[in-house]
């Protein structure tokens, strides 16, 4: 039994009055403006899932006597399922090419200079990829370490030719401290009992 979902995207009927359908709209599904607001935001709004076919043409034919344009959409669709094709076999050297792509294969071999990889497609889909310019990097032992050395960095000529020192003890141009004056005399102070 096929199931079906029924959604609404703000479409109206040719000819519907906007108002005139957001109220039909909520008189219908007894909502208040806020929901129906929500109904004519733009995306698509799923109304009601897991329907048969029956109840969905009941809806769609509901909601167009209110103005609006249901979408109906089948949940049962069968999804296309692809089987991939077994690799071919190898072919042996000494056999003719019994295939475009043991051609193209032989021909990308026969071009490739030393040190560069040199793939056998496997298919007619992979026999694009056969003429790629790859050099054959290898794989490191385990536990070497792959990542190149940083180079040392060499040290920044910097003039400082026009800076001197100055000898030990001498100024170096701070401010000097002015020294406190007498202490304030208070002996003309008592104090009462």
């Amino acid at each position: 039994m096929a199931l079906y979902e029924i959604a609404f995207s703000a479409q109206l009927v040719p000819g519907a009055q906007l108002e005139l359908v957001k109220a039909n709209l909520a008189r219908l599904f007894q909502a208040d403006e806020q929901r129906v607001a929500l109904l004519f935001s733009g995306r698509r709004i799923v109304i009601k899932s897991n329907v048969d076919a029956v109840a969905a043409e009941k809806y769609r034919s509901t909601l167009e006597r209110a103005g609006a344009v249901a979408e109906i959409t089948c949940l049962n669709e069968e999804i296309e399922e692809i089987e991939l094709a077994l690799p071919p076999a190898d072919v042996p050297t000494s056999a003719p090419a019994a295939s475009p792509v043991a051609d193209v294969a032989r021909a990308v071999a026969d071009r490739s200079p030393a040190g560069r990889l040199q793939v056998t497609p496997r298919d007619e889909y992979m026999a694009a990829f056969a003429e790629v310019d790859a050099p054959d990097f290898g794989i490191a032992p385990l536990g070497a370490d792959v990542q190149d050395g940083k180079p040392q960095a060499a040290a920044p000529h910097v003039d400082l030719s026009q800076f001197s020192l100055a000898p030990p003890g001498s100024d170096m141009g701070e401010v000097k401290k002015v020294p406190a004056g007498p202490p304030p005399d208070i002996s003309h102070l008592k104090l009462q009992d």
